[in-house]
């Protein structure tokens, strides 16, 4: 029995955790910018097929049918929030949770509650401490550099558009070009943090290639 036993412990999958989480992020990301997800998994020094795995884990997770609430989830995953702060949403008062991320340590994973503990969003921020990048024209929205807030603030007005799937989001903007010419954009974000932009005219912003 004792031999048993071990065979299963041998084989039993590690505790879905931080880095498993992680994992999660970079798997929807790899769908635009999988040469920074390949980099990312190196520097997490992992495999391909266990980011794979965690993914399956995870969506196991979301679809059980004994499944936990959103925040419950996260906090047997991550645990404890590194910060909770209160939040206004137009009349409302929510709650902000908040994970720090190794992968992006000026970044934050944010879950923002609503009054009576329902999860409004679940995106990746910038760090409270962290200096954000300086964004003034198109050239500077690089992949992976910009949170969702960050572009829209820059480029203010931005208008939210209908995401892809789910985790992505998407702005429409104006931003000068590096010769000043006003161009139409389009970012798009997954997990809130920029993958990236097409760019047009201001007639009509540029198609994302296939």
């Amino acid at each position: 029995m004792g031999r048993m036993s071990s065979t299963r412990d041998a084989a039993a999958p590690p505790p879905f955790g931080p880095l498993q989480f992680q994992l999660v992020l970079l798997r929807r990301m790899a769908d635009h910018q999988p040469g920074l997800v390949e980099d990312a998994l190196r520097e997490l020094g992992v495999e391909r097929p266990e980011m794979r795995e965690a993914n399956r884990r995870w969506q196991a997770m979301l679809h059980s049918s004994r499944r936990r609430g959103a925040v419950s989830r996260y906090r047997s995953v991550l645990g404890p929030p590194g910060a909770v702060a209160e939040r206004r949403v137009g009349d409302l008062t929510c709650e902000a949770l908040t994970w720090p991320v190794p992968l992006w340590p000026d970044l934050r994973f944010e879950v923002l509650t609503a009054p009576g503990g329902g999860v409004w969003n679940e995106w990746l921020v910038r760090a409270p401490d962290a200096a954000g990048p300086a964004l003034r024209t198109a050239e500077d929205l690089r992949p992976w550099t910009c949170t969702v807030d960050e572009a829209a603030r820059a480029f203010a007005p931005a208008r939210p558009l209908e995401g892809t799937a789910p985790t992505r989001w998407r702005l429409a903007f104006t931003a000068p070009d590096a010769a000043g010419a006003r161009r139409r954009c389009i970012a798009e974000f997954t997990w809130g943090l920029l993958q990236r932009v097409a760019v047009g005219t201001e007639d009509a912003p540029g198609p994302f290639p296939a």
